[in-house]
């Protein structure tokens, strides 16, 4: 088995699952790489992503687990055997690796939650208003690399603009739509876009009006993709030092939980739009 310098949020998904799974089971790392033939290395490069697994080890390693659950196994053997080398395969080397990792969470996603406060959620972004977004952060960047980030964002736009795409569901702070970043004519367009994308049948978009009482979720923000299974469901959260991605059973229910609590605090679609639309002619 090749080993990975690099594995992709994936390829480490993969091996977590079969881990949780061995877990499940009472097993021993020991007792499941002796059950493949394998040494124990070998057996924790598997369950860190660092080496691939056929779909006969994987079927082989379920059989041994007791795991009863088709559908979950029909979805690792999936991840186990995808070769898809992405789009994103040519910014690889040239920006931060979850930038690359989102954009392959986003391909093999089968439906998209955004929650934002601050900014308009990147799906939902006009090139304009990328642009002011990276350059405002990294003003020391050269234009050719802030470029760069921006063309991949607006790449990733391809989920919901594809002839098949994915159901997306967006929550958005008024306080998003009311921040200008960039000129007041960039904003303009960007609300507009926001509303084009909003009249989109497989789009919807809630807006949380400032006036909504008793509201405390302002640290809520979250990208929710939602797997072939629950169970392979992922949460992204950006923090000041990086961005998490997280699959724990128990944080998924509760994001699940907590994203449906916003969406029905929110406007319904209708009035978000008449909100949306009174803002742009503030601008």
């Amino acid at each position: 088995m090749a080993t990975r310098r690099e594995p992709t949020a994936r390829q480490v998904r993969l091996g977590a699952e079969l881990r949780r799974l061995r877990d499940a089971a009472g097993l021993k790392a020991t007792e499941a790489a002796s059950l493949l033939g394998v040494s124990s290395v070998q057996m924790s490069q598997i369950e860190s992503g660092v080496s691939g697994v056929s779909e006969q080890r994987v079927r082989r390693l379920a059989a041994n687990y007791a795991c009863a659950d088709e559908e979950l196994l029909a979805a690792l053997v999936a991840m186990a055997t995808d070769r898809t080398r992405g789009w994103w395969e040519e910014y690889r080397g040239h920006l931060a690796t979850p930038f690359l990792d989102l954009s392959e969470l986003e391909h093999h996603a089968r439906y998209r939650w955004d929650v934002d406060f601050l900014h308009v959620p990147g799906l939902l972004q006009t090139e304009d208003y990328a642009r002011a977004l990276f350059t405002y952060v990294n003003p020391e960047f050269p234009d050719d690399e802030v470029a760069r980030w921006v063309e991949h964002r607006m790449k990733r736009r391809v989920v919901i603009e594809r002839p098949t795409p994915i159901p997306y569901e967006a929550v958005i702070h008024e306080a998003a739509l009311r921040i200008t970043v960039g000129s007041r004519a960039a904003m303009r367009a960007q609300l507009h876009r926001v509303l084009e994308l909003s009249e989109v049948g497989h789009v919807t978009v809630r807006v949380i009006p400032f006036d909504l009482e008793g509201f405390g979720g302002a640290g809520s923000a979250m990208v929710y993709a939602g797997g072939p299974v629950p169970e392979l469901d992922t949460v992204v959260r950006d923090h000041p030092h990086g961005t998490a991605f997280i699959d724990a059973r128990a944080q998924l229910g509760r994001f699940r939980t907590l994203f449906r609590r916003l969406e029905d605090e929110s406007l319904d679609a209708e009035r978000s739009r008449d909100l949306i639309h009174g803002l742009t002619k503030e601008l």
